[in-house]
């Protein structure tokens, strides 16, 4: 049933891929000289129909439930739309599908090596043949190797000074909702896209899987952040991430602070908080955002910039104050 649904889109999307290049991009591309990239154009335009599609159903189904039972409520929500700018960026996977292609022709030069010399490729999905390499198998398998990465990658984006000074711009948003998973620095965001594209080459995720997961986890991300109370449960929210569990990240005070530097870090699936003793099941709704953003004497009354222009360029001199610091200390 899940494969078909899955086959159904695919065919779907394909469809709309093909006749939106032939009557729209390929005579663009033909007007303007450019026909020596209508393969990587063709490519690239199923990434962002996919977007496009996310986008639509995260708005569809995410901002009734906003309206109806915010968690919070503001007063007006111009601080959320720089995060729509942010979506649309990330949404269309300019930077996830570049990193996978690129990287994709080295890996397969690696793994002629590997085979040159004998050396076992690593593809989870033939662990246990049969069972592993069925289709809706081997996804679930990449989709908690992914997560478990995810987990310890966003851990490493809290601990370490510099990095945390580009994930500062995402935790910058007092005004969390659905848009504000997207809300990440464009180095920060290289930086993640080459980590998992290069990741998932190399356990075998196939690019069509690719798509899908990454699809699967957006979606599930914007859900988290969604301004909303939706009760998930006791259960339910021992299995995925819930809304309440990832807003306890955004706390202030909470979420990025402390001797383990947080609570809350896993990206779709609570399992390693709950095995590595970072899980806070408290629901309570807190202000999020970041310490030093409170006016004094709370905080020192940082300012994190309001525009996209603005928060990239405030996390560089955030970054060179930091260095100036420590070497100064040093």
């Amino acid at each position: 049933m899940i494969s078909t649904l899955i086959n159904a889109f695919e065919d779907g999307i394909a469809a709309l891929q093909t006749w939106l290049y032939v009557d729209a991009v390929q005579p663009l591309l033909y007007h303007l000289g450019l026909m020596g990239y209508d393969e990587d154009a063709y490519d690239a335009l199923y990434w962002v129909i996919v977007g496009v599609v996310q986008i639509a159903v995260m708005y569809a189904v995410l901002r009734p439930w906003e309206a109806l039972m915010p968690a919070e409520k503001w007063s007006d929500r111009r601080a959320t739309r720089v995060d729509v700018v942010y979506t649309w960026i990330a949404k269309l996977g300019v930077f996830n599908i570049a990193f996978f292609f690129l990287l994709q022709p080295w890996f397969d030069h690696l793994q002629s090596l590997m085979a040159i010399y004998g050396i076992p490729a690593i593809e989870l999905e033939t662990l246990w043949p049969g069972v592993t390499d069925k289709p809706l198998v081997s996804f679930l398998i990449y989709l908690v190797a992914l997560d478990a990465a995810g987990y310890w990658y966003h851990r490493w984006q809290h601990r370490f000074g510099i990095w945390w000074e580009l994930h500062a711009v995402h935790h910058s948003q007092r005004q969390m909702s659905l848009w504000t998973d997207d809300r990440n620095h464009v180095v920060d965001t290289l930086i993640q896209s080459a980590f998992f594209a290069g990741l998932s080459l190399l356990i075998g995720v196939e690019p069509g899987q690719y798509v899908a997961l990454i699809a699967i986890g957006n979606l599930m991300q914007s859900l988290q952040h969604v301004n909303a109370r939706i009760p998930f449960g006791r259960v339910l929210e021992r299995i995925v991430v819930s809304p309440s569990f990832h807003r306890r990240h955004h706390a202030i005070g909470y979420g990025h602070e402390g001797t383990r530097y947080g609570c809350n870090f896993g990206v779709l699936l609570p399992w390693w908080d709950m095995l590595f003793r970072t899980a806070s099941w408290d629901a309570t709704v807190e202000p999020t955002g970041i310490r030093d953003q409170l006016p004094r004497p709370d905080g020192s009354h940082r300012t994190y910039g309001e525009g996209w222009w603005a928060q990239q360029g405030h996390a560089f001199v955030r970054i060179a104050h930091r260095l100036r610091v420590t070497r100064t200390s040093a």
